[in-house]
C-alpha cells in the first residue's frame, strides 16, 4: 500500500508553504513543483478550478499550472479559467517530459500486453507502442494510470506515466525516455493571488495579457500595429471562442517587455484604442529555457 505521506496527498504544511497543482500524486505538474519548489509541500487537486481556488481561497500560495506541450500544444481550459481567477503569473517554468512504462515490479515485457495513459501521453509514445504491439487504453490523466495498475495486481498492465509516478505507487520503470519526439516540453506558469513585477534592468521579462478586439474589419489586424511600430515582440498570440459566441474572440498574448517600458506602454495603449477588456495577467522573468540556456 502508498503510504498517504509519500503520495504527497495528506501531509499538511501552512498555505504559505503550500503549492497546489492538478491531478493526482506522481503527475508532472507534482514533478513540476518538487523540481522548481523543492521546500514548498504540493497539493493535488482535482480540477484546474479546483487549483485556482486553492490559491484564491487562502489554503496553498502558489499554483503550477500547465498551460502549454510542445507536442499536444495548449491545455483545454487553462486560458477559459485564468481571466476570472484573480491570480496573477509570477512566473514560468519549463519541464521536459519523460516518459516512463511502469508496471508491477513482477510483471515483464513480455507480460504486459495494454498499456493505460492520458491520451496525450499514449499518442506521444505511439511508436514505442506499434513496436511492442502494446494496447493503447486511455485514461483521466498519466498518475491516475499509474495509481490504478498499482492496486490492480494484474502483470498484463501497465502505465505510461512520470518517473516520480513510479516511485509513488511502487511500480518499476521497464523503459524510461519512451516518447517520440525528444523536445517534448510542457511550459508551466505560477500563479500567485498577489502580483510580483521582476526588478526592473535584471534580465528579460515576459508580459502575459488577455483581450477582446471590436467586432470590426481589420481590427485584430489594427491592433497590432502597435507592437510592430514599437518594436515588441510578440511570442505568442492564441484565439479561442468566449461563452459560445462566434463572432467574440478573446486573444492570449505573450510579448517581451515590462508595461513600465515606454515602447511597451505605447504599444498597450494602442492596443486598449482598438480592443476591449484588455487584462494583464502577469509581468515576470523569462525562464532561460526559451533562450535555450
Amino acid at each position: 500500500m502508498v503510504s498517504r505521506k509519500k503520495a504527497g496527498g495528506s501531509a499538511r504544511a501552512a498555505p504559505s508553504r503550500t503549492i497546489a497543482f492538478q491531478g493526482q500524486p506522481g503527475a508532472y505538474s507534482h514533478l513540476a513543483c518538487r523540481q522548481y519548489f523543492p521546500d514548498m509541500m504540493p497539493m493535488p487537486t482535482a480540477a484546474f478550478e479546483d487549483t485556482f481556488a486553492a490559491v484564491s481561497d487562502g489554503k496553498a500560495k502558489l499554483a503550477m499550472i500547465p498551460i502549454e506541450n510542445s507536442v499536444a500544444g495548449r491545455v483545454a481550459d487553462i486560458h477559459r479559467i485564468m481571466p476570472d481567477s484573480g491570480l496573477h503569473i509570477i512566473g514560468e517554468r519549463f519541464l521536459r517530459v519523460n516518459h516512463h512504462l511502469l508496471a508491477l515490479p513482477g510483471a515483464t515485457l513480455k507480460s504486459i500486453k495494454r498499456v493505460h495513459s492520458h491520451v496525450h501521453a499514449l499518442g506521444q509514445c505511439g511508436r514505442f507502442l506499434r513496436k511492442h504491439g502494446l494496447e493503447a487504453v486511455v485514461h483521466a490523466d498519466t498518475a491516475g494510470a499509474a495509481a490504478d495498475i498499482a492496486v490492480s495486481g494484474d502483470t498484463a498492465q501497465a502505465a505510461i506515466a512520470s518517473e516520480l509516478a513510479g516511485d509513488v505507487y511502487g511500480l518499476k520503470s521497464f523503459r524510461a525516455n519512451i516518447e517520440d519526439a525528444e523536445h517534448n516540453t510542457t511550459r508551466f506558469i505560477v500563479m500567485s493571488k498577489t502580483a510580483s513585477r521582476p526588478k526592473r534592468n535584471n534580465g528579460p521579462v515576459v508580459t502575459s495579457f488577455v483581450f477582446q478586439v471590436r467586432n470590426v474589419p481589420a481590427a485584430l489586424y489594427k491592433a497590432m500595429g502597435g507592437f510592430a511600430t514599437n518594436g515588441i515582440n510578440m511570442t505568442k498570440l492564441e484565439s479561442y471562442m468566449v461563452d459560445g459566441d462566434f463572432v467574440a474572440t478573446q486573444f492570449y498574448a505573450d510579448v517581451e517587455g515590462d508595461p513600465r517600458d515606454t515602447n511597451l506602454k505605447l504599444a498597450l495603449e494602442e492596443l486598449d484604442f482598438f480592443t476591449h477588456k484588455v487584462t494583464i495577467l502577469g509581468t515576470y522573468p523569462a525562464d532561460p529555457f526559451r533562450f535555450g540556456k
